[in-house]
């Protein structure tokens, strides 16, 4: 791995030119490196970051990665980190017209990583470095504690999914925390609505007091708003003042919460093991937006090494090359889903949107398909949207917000079914909708989409630790749930109870008739299982697990 030469340096800073003209945003500092495919085989397990601490579960994925590659061979075109600087990584053996395609790409990258508010949590993060300085900590820490370093890594990555996400981006925006605001804070959220009871249209008047305070006196509005708050409700500052002696546990994420409160981990002895934890819970969060923005960040920098190559001279005499290579990264596969095709798509179509007037309410009563097709009403706020878009969108958003069925239209877009041909003993890929909700729903079930877990404080008396799964219409892999709530039970110290819902299949006995084949039977005659969910409670203890319905 080495830093890239001066002739392609050059290169890269003419694209950041280009791009900077045409309104990108990022910051002038940069790293790019040439690597092997073996450097990115041993990196793509650490995702991509150099510096990232060694676990077991890397070399097995490292294993993986080289036995694919042995049977199909391939050169990744770039691989970027979000860090400062950003840092990027080119194969070895791209002539210069492919590293001006890339390096629109992977500016693009930059440009999303460093300007959506979903990642607002790192912009100001060295995260290359503070990885470098977690491995040098876990590295001694083995040195003096050996494998138990690997177990602990190994209980806090089975829950490193459930760190608390948007409570730490939340903190981003939140401004410093003064007395009035922190009362002003439990005025509105406890006081009014736990105390008082107030209904809706009370609420919102106490609200419109408060602003009016605010219109007419400025910086003092808040000191005489709650000067007549003391007035109306005197028992407001008695009630405020317990409030803040008194710290009630926090519902933090499951990761935080062992943090603060595990007896077990407060012994002298086992100090060391919140070093880790808190590497395995920082990390995560870290990578969390990355996560949550897929589609959109490949569909961004697809779009703009597109737009920007096809400006650029130096595709003359490569227009094939550049289109066989945008192709294999940008086609529309007919069975499933290409997030790199499908965001760039909809910016695309977005763009176009935003230029003809068509996302006003304007548009949308319009029903005659010809009138729809031909609405233009020349806005040229087209670039404008989406980079709007690219600023306060996230996957979630993006998908539900935008795929309509004029888009579904456009690009003949459709769900497929799978069925077994029992003539010809095949697979049968089959169109089953062409409904917008339909795609959106099957694109939205691909996203991440973590479980939540919450924490019931109440049953914390006993040293029980209860935590309960809010259902939302797809179960815990069962399968994961014995080794996961052992590691959380090492980690807290005592017992751990799971409270889920896990799907059910009954089958009426009336319904089966044994005198013959189900297989021969017709199909309105067969037994059709039931499907039910039931509530049940996990319960770890002494690294035993037992389960019972509720």
């Amino acid at each position: 791995m080495e830093l890239i030469d001066q002739h392609t340096k050059k290169i890269m800073e003419g694209c950041k030119e280009r791009a900077r003209d045409e309104g990108l945003s990022f910051e002038d500092e940069s790293l790019e490196y040439i690597v092997t495919n073996k450097d990115l085989l041993e990196l793509t397990p650490k995702v991509m970051i150099p510096t990232l601490y060694d676990f077991w579960v890397h070399d097995v994925e490292v294993l993986k990665e080289k036995g694919k590659y042995e049977l199909y061979p391939s050169n990744p075109y770039e691989t970027v980190i979000n860090t400062r600087p950003a840092i990027s990584f080119y194969n070895d053996n791209n002539p210069d017209w492919l590293n001006v395609m890339i390096f629109y790409h992977v500016i693009a990258h930059i440009d999303f990583f460093q300007n959506n508010i979903f990642f607002e949590n790192t912009w100001d993060d060295d995260f290359n470095a503070q990885a470098l300085s977690d491995k040098r900590c876990i590295a001694g820490l083995r040195a003096e504690k050996g494998r138990w370093v690997d177990y602990v890594l190994e209980f806090a990555r089975g829950i490193d999914n459930l760190v608390g996400y948007h409570e730490t981006l939340s903190l981003c925006n939140r401004p410093s925390t003064t007395p009035h605001e922190t009362k002003l804070n439990f005025y509105f959220d406890v006081f009014l609505q736990t105390h008082k009871g107030f209904k809706t249209n009370e609420y919102i008047h106490e609200i419109e007091r408060y602003n009016a305070s605010i219109r007419t006196y400025g910086e003092l509005g808040e000191n005489i708003f709650f000067a007549d708050t003391h007035k109306k409700y005197p028992e407001f500052e008695s009630v405020f003042s317990k409030r803040s002696k008194a710290k009630p546990l926090e519902k933090a994420d499951l990761l935080a919460f062992i943090l603060e409160h595990s007896d077990f981990l407060k012994k002298e002895e086992n100090q060391w093991m919140k070093s880790v934890l808190e590497i395995v819970r920082k990390t995560s969060i870290f990578f969390q937006p990355q996560i949550r923005t897929k589609i959109m960040n490949e569909g961004w920098a697809s779009y703009w090494h597109e737009t920007l190559f096809l400006k650029d001279d130096r595709i003359k005499g490569h227009e094939v090359d550049f289109a066989r290579v945008n192709a294999g990264v940008t086609a529309m596969p007919r069975v499933g889903f290409n997030p790199y095709a499908l965001g760039m798509r909809l910016f695309y179509n977005l763009e176009e949107k935003a230029e003809r007037g068509k996302l006003a309410f304007e548009f949308d009563l319009v029903q005659d398909e010809k009138t729809r097709r031909d609405f233009d009403h020349k806005t040229g706020e087209g670039r404008a949207f989406i980079f709007n878009v690219r600023e306060n969108y996230s996957d979630s958003m993006f998908i539900n917000s935008f795929i309509d069925q004029d888009f579904m239209n456009r690009y003949k877009l459709f769900v497929t079914g799978k069925r077994l041909n029992s003539s010809k003993t095949v697979w049968e890929y089959f169109v089953q909708s062409r409904k917008a909700e339909d795609y959106r729903k099957m694109i939205t079930e691909s996203l991440y989409h973590p479980p939540k877990i919450e924490i019931e404080t109440e049953s914390l008396k006993g040293g029980l630790l209860h935590l309960k799964h809010h259902f939302e219409g797809k179960p815990l892999k069962d399968d994961f749930i014995p080794n996961t709530l052992l590691g959380i039970e090492f980690l807290w110290g005592k017992p751990v109870q799971l409270e889920t819902m896990e799907l059910v299949f009954t089958s009426p006995a009336e319904e089966i008739d044994p005198t013959f084949s189900y297989f021969s039977r017709p199909v309105e005659e067969k037994a059709k299982p039931k499907k039910e969910w039931q509530k049940v409670l996990y319960t770890m203890e002494k690294k035993k697990i037992s389960k019972k319905t509720l």
